[in-house]
């Protein structure tokens, strides 16, 4: 059975600097950050990739450098605005098995997209929901309730979000949540996990139980993470979402986020590995 194990690493060598961050649980590698010689740093990269353990590789690419990847067996999947202190982040992957590349569900998240694009007549209309829900930021006394609503909402996360310890450890470090509260229940919740170095930060953790998910919660729950990130001077933000949930990414959709690729095969959610697709946002812009 996997486990959420995961580490990050800094490797130095005699050209180059590296910052990977080795994921056992969704059996990925991801280059964080770089410089020095590519030839040789893709080198070491492979290295680390054993098959038995990583069946892909994901690389957090500057502008620069992405088409010297292109060569290598690389592909580009996704771009992130501005990620790099301001400058774009090319998603490139590289992967080590065939069934990790193969996707059944492809056309029909283009359709999905599609009819998100086609269907929504509004992007910038919030209306309150009923008054029984209260919004407010979580503090880290609130890890056991949201371990808890993340426990129901989804049977595997890729990361261990049913742990309060690991909530709280999360909290502790920077990362935002805004909760909403329903007769003294957490029933839905989001994050932002900020990027101090590059500048950026993703919303990410959006859970809302299933009786609540028809009163627009989700979006106003983002609305307030976006405030408090602007307030700290992070304006450039993203968000990965799953391919196939039509009401996330039509939320994306509706606050002005853009689609800007897809990851194959990118994480375990739910029951299985899945595609997400990559929203991005200048708040800076009005």
């Amino acid at each position: 059975m996997m486990n959420h194990t995961a580490e990050t690493k800094i490797i130095k060598g005699e050209d180059y600097y590296l910052e990977v961050y080795l994921d056992y649980f969704n059996e990925r590698i991801r280059v964080d950050n770089y410089r020095g010689n590519m030839t040789s740093i893709v080198q070491k990269i492979n290295e680390l990739a054993e098959p038995d353990k990583f069946s892909k590789i994901i690389f957090y690419c500057r502008q620069d450098h992405w088409r010297k990847l292109l060569p290598l067996g690389f592909e580009l999947e996704a771009i992130i605005d501005g990620y790099f202190n301001g400058t774009d982040n090319y998603i490139l992957t590289y992967y080590k098995k065939v069934n990790r590349r193969e996707s059944s569900t492809w056309i029909e998240e283009d359709q999905i997209i599609n009819r998100i694009i086609t269907n929504q007549k509004s992007t910038d209309k919030v209306t309150d929901p009923p008054c029984q829900y209260h919004f407010r930021k979580a503090i880290s006394e609130d890890a056991e309730n949201l371990a808890k609503l993340y426990k129901h909402v989804f049977a595997i996360y890729p990361t261990p979000m049913n742990d309060p310890q690991y909530i709280k450890k999360m909290i502790c470090n920077g990362t935002i949540f805004y909760v909403v509260e329903a007769k003294n229940e957490i029933v839905s919740a989001a994050s932002a996990e900020k990027n101090v170095i590059f500048h950026n930060a993703e919303l990410t953790d959006c859970a809302t139980l299933a009786e609540h998910r028809k009163y627009g919660l989700m979006k106003k729950l983002l609305i307030f993470l976006e405030g408090d990130l602007k307030n700290e001077g992070i304006y450039h933000v993203y968000s990965i979402a799953r391919a196939q949930s039509y009401g996330m990414n039509a939320v994306f959709y509706q606050l002005n986020y853009k689609y800007n690729g897809r990851l194959t095969n990118n994480c375990y959610i739910f029951n299985q590995l899945e595609n997400m697709n990559v929203w991005v946002k200048d708040l800076s812009l009005k």
